[in-house]
């Protein structure tokens, strides 16, 4: 199994942008130190609490820091931008990175980004980001002129085009064909999984549903691939969840559940922005879970795989079993405020040091079982 760190990032409102960033490099930094294989940054344009607009920016502060960990977008909202500035950004980065690099791409997910870019329908951001990715990837498989109509965008290049100098030729990425391409879901039985396997890209599932609703993304996603005439691959499927590491059970819990935890803020930052929007139910251990008493500890035990080196190793094997063999698990990563930077170091660190290694020698021990 390989191992991810998924930072939107969260960050209490008031510290200035460069503090965060700051923190959120050391995060990352020390994820590289520990091995991780995947680094995921999200976009916001209009919310301090989800600070940053341009991830790759972040990232490219980071390639000459770092040397293993793969790059990802987590994601370039398509809807909010013109398809030929995301093809050329990408591609640049995919040069500067030498090839480090996942291309996430989705719809967005908050509000005020929806009312900034005025695109509040959900079905047209939906046909936006295939339209998107379709014209993104027309870009990248062609040489001028470039005549490409859509529903909601063009790109043309047809006259002022010069071989010799190079102009009007759009930049091809590193990797060839292209970087892998990941959508996310965050609901059960998504047709967007289905259609990322029929179209070769990977798929991320959130860190909110239940196992029942991830395991339905494999399901779509076997669909899909199949539709396409391949097998579908567990590699090409990203789980992500909140994790969190302690040296026992009964420290996990306690650090948890203690007033100055990030996921106090985390967990209940997601119950007040769910619950304005009427979907409380994904925060909820069971559908019919009364909303009056939905508390940030109720969905800590709900949402969250917390214990010991071994009782996280156990729960993740369970999870891999009930929903099926995703290939990389994304760990939510969290603000670091006071004294949850020393307690998220220490659990990330468990769980890359200890955790993974035991997950990976009980399913080595399984696989010769079973043959």
């Amino acid at each position: 199994m390989r191992l991810g760190l998924f930072m939107m990032p969260l960050h209490p409102p008031g510290p200035p942008m460069h503090e965060h960033v700051e923190q959120d490099t050391t995060k990352a930094l020390l994820a590289e130190e520990l091995g991780f294989d995947e680094l995921w940054i999200g976009e916001h344009f209009s919310a301090i609490s989800e600070p940053y607009p341009s991830p790759l920016m972040f990232m490219a502060n980071l390639i000459p820091q770092t040397k293993n960990i793969t790059f990802a977008t987590g994601v370039i909202n398509l809807p909010n931008r013109h398809p030929a500035v995301v093809a050329g950004e990408i591609a640049q980065f995919d040069h500067m990175s030498k090839g480090r690099l996942i291309f996430g791409a989705g719809t967005g997910s908050l509000g005020s980004d929806y009312e900034l870019f005025q695109v509040t329908d959900a079905e047209a951001r939906t046909r936006m980001l295939f339209e998107s990715l379709s014209m993104i990837k027309q870009i990248w498989s062609q040489d001028p002129p470039y005549t490409i109509e859509g529903e909601f965008w063009q790109a043309n290049i047809q006259k002022a085009i010069s071989e010799e100098l190079g102009l009007g030729y759009m930049p091809k990425p590193y990797q060839q064909p292209h970087p892998q391409i990941c959508i996310p879901a965050a609901t059960p039985g998504s047709d967007n999984v289905r259609r990322a396997g029929a179209e070769g890209w990977g798929t991320i599932s959130s860190g909110l549903m239940t196992a029942s609703g991830v395991q339905s993304h494999w399901s779509q996603f076997r669909k899909g691939c199949e539709e396409a005439g391949r097998e579908a691959d567990g590699n090409n499927w990203r789980v992500s969840r909140n994790v969190f590491v302690a040296p026992t059970d009964e420290e996990a819990e306690h650090r948890l559940k203690d007033l100055r935890s990030a996921y106090q803020h985390y967990l209940g930052y997601m119950r007040t922005v769910l619950g304005n929007i009427g979907k409380l139910v994904a925060l909820k251990p069971s559908p019919d879970f009364p909303d009056s008493d939905l508390t940030v500890d109720t969905i800590i035990d709900a949402k969250v795989i917390s214990g010991s080196p071994r009782t996280v190793a156990d729960k993740i094997l369970a999870l891999r079993e009930q929903a099926g063999p995703f290939g990389t698990l994304l760990v939510t990563g969290v603000d670091w405020t006071g004294v949850n930077a020393e307690w998220e170091r220490e659990s990330l660190t468990l769980l890359a040091r200890e955790v993974i290694p035991m997950v990976t020698a009980e399913e080595k021990q399984q696989l010769v079982a079973a043959q």
